[in-house]
C-alpha cells in the first residue's frame, strides 16, 4: 500500500490523515517543523498593541500560524488572508475576513489587492520573503512587518525542545524522521518551503511522489532540489490528496 507522510498535525493534519485512508492510501502523520514564538516579543507586542489601537487600516496574515498570535482586531481594521485555509483560521477566533485574493499566494495577494492606499500591518514568519511588503509598497500603501513566529526543525531539535514544542522524542512515530529506511514512504504532501527543506533532509528515494500545495511551495520545492510530481490547484486539504490520487494513477 502506498504510504503518505503528513508533515504537518493537529486538525489540519487529521483532516488530511481522513482524506488519504479515503483514497486508498496509508497515512504518516510527522510534524517536520514546529511553530515557535519570535524571538523579539517587545516589537511583535509594540505592533500588535498599535493593532489593537486602530493605527492600521488593513491586517495581512499570510499563514495560519500567525492567527494564536493575534488579540482582538479592531472593527475598523480590514482583514485580508491569504488563503481559504488561513481566512478559516482568522473566522475561527472571531475575526471577520475582508479580502482573500482568487490566486491563493502571496503574489495573488498582491496582484489583487483591492485598493491603492492605506497602512497595513503584515505580522510573518522568520523567513517569510518579502512579496507582500515590497509588492504592496508598490502599489501604494505604507507596510508595517513584524515577525510574530519562527519555525523550528525536528530533526535539529534537543529532547527538553521538543518536549517544550509537543513532540514527545520517545514516541516511535517521532522518531521516524530520523529512519525513513526503516520506514519507507512513497509520497509526501508539501504544505510550506519550511517544510520543502526539512523533506530533502530525510533523504528520500528519488521516486518519492512530492505533492505540493500550491505554484510557491512548488517551486520553494524545486530550489531545495526536489522533483515535483503535482501541484494541488486548491490550497486545502481536498485539493492536496486530489493532486496526490492524480499523481499515484
Amino acid at each position: 500500500m502506498t504510504r503518505v507522510l503528513i508533515p504537518r498535525d493537529g486538525s489540519w493534519g487529521e483532516r488530511v490523515s481522513e482524506l488519504v485512508v479515503d483514497a486508498g492510501f496509508e497515512p504518516l502523520v510527522l510534524p517536520l517543523i514546529r511553530v515557535a514564538p519570535a524571538d523579539d516579543q517587545d516589537a511583535l507586542r509594540e505592533r500588535l498593541d498599535e493593532l489593537g489601537a486602530g493605527r492600521y487600516d488593513w491586517l495581512v496574515v499570510t499563514s495560519q500560524s500567525t492567527v494564536r498570535y493575534l488579540p482582538r482586531v479592531p472593527a475598523a481594521v480590514s482583514v485580508a488572508a491569504v488563503g481559504n485555509v488561513t481566512a478559516a483560521a482568522l473566522r475561527e477566533r472571531g475575526i471577520p475576513v475582508a479580502f482573500v485574493p482568487r490566486t491563493q499566494s502571496a503574489a495573488g495577494l498582491v496582484d489583487e489587492w483591492p485598493i491603492p492606499t492605506g497602512r497595513v500591518l503584515w505580522p510573518r514568519s522568520l523567513d517569510a520573503k518579502p512579496t507582500i511588503k515590497d509588492g504592496l509598497t508598490a502599489k501604494g500603501m505604507e507596510v508595517v512587518d513584524v515577525v510574530a513566529y519562527r519555525t523550528v526543525s525536528v530533526l535539529d531539535a534537543e529532547e527538553h525542545e521538543l518536549d517544550d514544542l509537543g513532540v514527545l522524542a520517545g514516541d516511535d512515530q517521532a522518531l521516524t524522521a530520523f529512519e525513513p529506511r526503516e520506514t519507507p514512504v512513497d509520497a509526501v504532501l508539501v504544505t510550506s518551503g519550511s517544510v520543502a527543506k526539512q523533506v530533502l533532509r530525510l533523504g528520500l528515494p528519488a521516486g518519492t511522489t512530492i505533492v505540493a500545495i500550491g505554484e510557491q511551495t512548488a517551486e520553494d520545492c524545486r530550489r531545495a532540489g526536489l522533483h515535483v510530481s503535482a501541484i494541488a490547484s486548491r490550497p486545502t486539504p481536498e485539493g492536496l490528496v486530489e493532486a496526490l490520487v492524480a499523481a499515484r494513477r
